[in-house]
């Protein structure tokens, strides 16, 4: 395989320049630690919970990681309004 077209692979990859820490925050932001252990059957998610303690074992245990990067894929993200604040500040 050439390097363009693995580029192009990689950048076909949807959590491509997502780091493990960005998808876990945002999940727990979402879901918070009790929905996340509900979801995601890890202790690390229901005993003593923290994005740390987390990190530490996702990095670790590669099948833990994938459910949670399939929760990630899987969850219904709101789209962010990149232009809100610009229209706010012309509104005044």
């Amino acid at each position: 395989m050439t390097t363009d077209q693995e580029k192009k692979r990689v950048n076909q990859d949807p959590l491509h320049g997502l780091t493990l820490k960005d998808i876990m925050v945002q999940l727990f932001e979402k879901y918070g630690w009790e929905e996340l252990g509900q979801r995601v059957k890890i202790k690390c998610f229901t005993d003593q919970p923290s994005i740390t303690s987390s990190l530490k074992f996702l990095r670790k245990t590669p099948w833990a990681r994938k459910q949670v990067e399939t929760l990630y894929l899987n969850t219904q993200w709101q789209t962010k309004d990149v232009w809100a604040n610009a229209r706010k500040r012309d509104k005044k």
